[in-house]
């Protein structure tokens, strides 16, 4: 009886001691050296989760992480995902990771001015991404700007989300526009902004560059702007890749504004926020042209002896 009773106590203290060892490995620093980012695979279980984490060396024993998870109830929460262990992380700290279901974030960064054919290749270049774009967005129906989003993502989603944000922009912007614009409609209001958009890269610059153009609608002039020349001979399926001739600016398209006496039928680009809100908050001015000086920006005359002076300027540089 003495025997079965120190038996007994032996077992109770060894498990006590093996209870005590996992508990500490559980919150004690883990094996890791440098940070690591590993990959859960959807649809695993707690197992497979702890033989992945320990073959990358983020865990030092998967029967104790597996304990853990289940004695502190989350083992039904860990999220699959790509996630960065920091060095040193503690299963505990690790399981919180997984909990949380922070995944490591990429990013996609799209520049304004681009067509919807070139954005479109921007994202089916990117091989964090998945899945194909079965259609081509309209023109100017995406908004450029970085968009963050997780490895497999897929193409169509962050499509979406341009297509929304393009959206919400333009509707907030259009519902504040400064009064007494000779736009009919917010649609007239992203064409203009796709032709501001093209003509200046310069964001300090568009507001008045949309100045020029707004006062020019108002007098019923021809815009006259070389960008949608361009559009209408390649319609933004390539660069045009050669400068443009006289026959260019003469040859008709629903394009051309040296040919037709509005705004075109659609949006030549893809606009950025800043050339939205240059088009519904344009300066005020008296300039009516507008040409390159030779540093980037532009030169704004009010008549056409001072732009053609301005012309000729810019020829000189163009020479030297």
């Amino acid at each position: 009886m003495k025997w079965a009773s120190l038996c007994l106590a032996c077992i109770i203290m060894a498990m006590s001691i093996a209870l005590y060892h996992a508990q500490q490995t559980f919150f004690a620093a883990g094996p890791l050296s440098n940070d690591v980012i590993v990959v859960i695979p959807s649809g695993v279980g707690l197992e497979k989760i702890a033989n992945l984490l320990k073959d990358e060396e983020v865990i030092s024993d998967v029967l104790i992480f597996q304990l853990g998870a289940r004695y502190t109830k989350r083992a039904r929460n860990l999220k699959a995902g790509e996630f960065l262990f920091p060095a040193t992380a503690s299963m505990d700290a690790v399981i919180k990771i997984l909990e949380q279901g922070k995944a490591v974030t990429y990013s996609v960064t799209i520049p304004e001015g681009k067509t919807s054919r070139e954005i479109i290749d921007i994202l089916l270049s990117d091989q964090n991404l998945s899945g194909e774009i079965s259609v081509i967005p309209e023109e100017g129906s995406l908004l450029p700007e970085t968009y963050q989003y997780v490895r497999g993502g897929t193409r169509q989603s962050v499509v979406d989300r341009m297509q929304k944000a393009l959206i919400e922009n333009l509707n907030e912007l259009w519902m504040n526009r400064q009064e007494g614009l000779p736009l009919d409609s917010i649609e007239e209001a992203l064409v203009l902004a796709s032709i501001v958009e093209k003509e200046t890269g310069i964001a300090s610059e568009r507001p008045l560059v949309a100045g020029v153009f707004i006062n020019r609608l108002r007098l019923k002039m021809r815009l006259q702007s070389d960008p949608t020349v361009s559009y209408g001979i390649t319609m933004g399926q390539a660069p045009l890749g050669r400068s443009l001739s006289r026959k260019d600016l003469k040859t008709p398209t629903p394009y051309n504004t040296y040919t037709i006496d509005r705004l075109p039928p659609a949006p030549i680009t893809n606009v950025g926020r800043s050339a939205l809100e240059a088009v519904t908050q344009p300066t005020k001015t008296k300039y009516l042209y507008f040409v390159a000086n030779g540093k980037g920006g532009h030169s704004f005359a009010k008549n056409l002896k001072e732009h053609n002076k301005n012309v000729r300027l810019w020829r000189s540089v163009k020479m030297k």
